[in-house]
């Protein structure tokens, strides 16, 4: 961990595109959302096994159940934490969202949401937190959320400022006021599924135009298997099949391409997530994170993957060090240039098969649902908005009010991916 001592002024900070490594580990798999029982996940072969290959990012979410818990315990495991800095990954998380249909973003939430985030984490420090599902809230909600995280951040106990949700022109908007309201642009903007095989807003060229005008410096891009519409038994069979928002005709539109993929002796998952590694890591490398890897640290789009097992981790990595092969320059090593050459000839296949599956998609091309829907009334109280427990957390925290943290950059060489 990073050394606590006095410091009246916040640690240095880099671009936030120069310290985000380019694959994150998502933990909202982390959850009952998507297993009976999440503690029985290996989380700690997972984290360490992740650590070991390179991958030095980690998003988590209070909304995720026990995500935060299981993460931060994994990270803590003194097999864990005796062989990686703190310093060493990067650590995101967020605020606001209290329940499916609950939300506080008030400032007093937000301060307590990040306070017990770090003590979940066991952490004195986050490096990003984005305010979750920010579609959910007005306006004027974001902006006092958004203004307490930068206290929290001036406070040294956040790093990096964003947000995060699923309808895309709503985030270019969000991060349009932000910067006009508050002279200062944020670090970071997520949304999921929206650059898939089946939805490609994310990318297209007025999303990517609104968040440059915004100042925005990474967009990412998360739930490339549309929370598992695009997975060979489907979203109707899967574990968000009772509340995933999709509706049935889109579902239907999805399974749809199975055959397709079988046809080409594939499977949907793997053509899905290939896809989106392969053409995110481009179409978002000017709102991605440095890769060493790349001439002078060039940038790669930043993609979030959830993971349930070493199995998915270990293929997930390898899958996205071959994209990297393919964005590298080409050099006089042989093995270097069949790597590459491999890359490409299987980004052309890929290719190739989705758009044959954008002809069967049809209309439901880019089909984005409403989020939230409409109607759709906060269950918090406005009573309860701003109450926190009385668990002892900002009693703990307030005699560190005046305390710093020095946070060590995180080295780029120290990223494999």
């Amino acid at each position: 961990m990073g050394s606590l001592v006095p410091d009246p002024s916040p640690p240095p900070r880099r671009p936030l595109h120069e310290s985000i490594p380019p694959l994150i580990l998502g933990t909202a798999t982390f959850n009952t959302q998507y297993v009976p029982d999440p503690f029985d996940l290996p989380a700690l072969s997972i984290v360490s096994r992740a650590l070991d290959l390179g991958v030095r990012a980690f998003d988590t979410s209070p909304y995720y159940g026990p995500s935060e818990l299981i993460l931060g315990d994994a990270l803590a495991h003194p097999s864990v934490a005796g062989r990686h800095a703190r310093a060493s990954y990067f650590l995101v998380t967020k605020a606001g969202r209290v329940a499916g249909d609950e939300f506080d973003y008030s400032p007093a939430w937000v301060r307590y949401s990040v306070l017990r985030s770090l003590e979940r984490l066991h952490t004195p420090y986050l490096d990003l937190v984005y305010m979750h599902d920010v579609e959910f809230v007005s306006p004027p909600e974001v902006l006092a959320a958004v203004r307490e995280l930068r206290r929290l951040r001036a406070e040294g106990l956040v790093r990096y400022v964003g947000i995060s949700g699923y309808p895309v022109d709503k985030l270019c908007a969000l991060a349009e006021l932000v910067r006009r309201e508050t002279a200062e642009p944020l670090d970071a903007v997520l949304s999921y599924g929206h650059y898939t095989i089946q939805n490609t807003t994310l990318g297209g060229a007025e999303a990517v135009a609104r968040f440059e005008a915004a100042g925005v410096d990474v967009v990412l891009n998360a739930s490339m298997l549309g929370m598992g519409l695009l997975t060979t038994r489907g979203a109707d069979a899967g574990p968000m099949a009772t509340w995933h928002p999709s509706p049935e005709g889109l579902r239907k539109a999805c399974q749809d391409l199975v055959p397709i993929a079988a046809a080409a002796d594939e499977k949907l998952e793997v053509v899905a997530i290939r896809w989106a590694l392969d053409n995110w890591s481009r179409v978002g490398a000017s709102k991605g994170g440095c890769s060493r890897r790349l001439p002078s640290g060039g940038r790669v789009g930043v993609s979030v993957m959830g993971i349930s097992s070493v199995a998915e981790l270990e293929e997930t990595c390898r899958v996205f060090n071959s994209v990297v092969e393919g964005l590298e320059a080409e050099t006089a090593d042989a093995e270097q240039t069949r790597r590459r050459r491999w890359s490409l000839d299987r980004r052309q296949k890929i290719q190739g098969l989705v758009e044959k599956m954008w002809t069967v998609l049809g209309e439901w091309k880019d089909y984005s649902w409403n989020s939230p829907d409409p109607g759709f009334v906060n269950a918090r109280k406005p009573a309860d908005i701003g109450v926190t427990p009385d668990d002892g957390i900002l009693a703990k925290h307030a005699a560190k009010s005046q305390v710093r943290v020095r946070v060590e950059e995180l080295p780029a060489e120290d990223l494999a991916v």
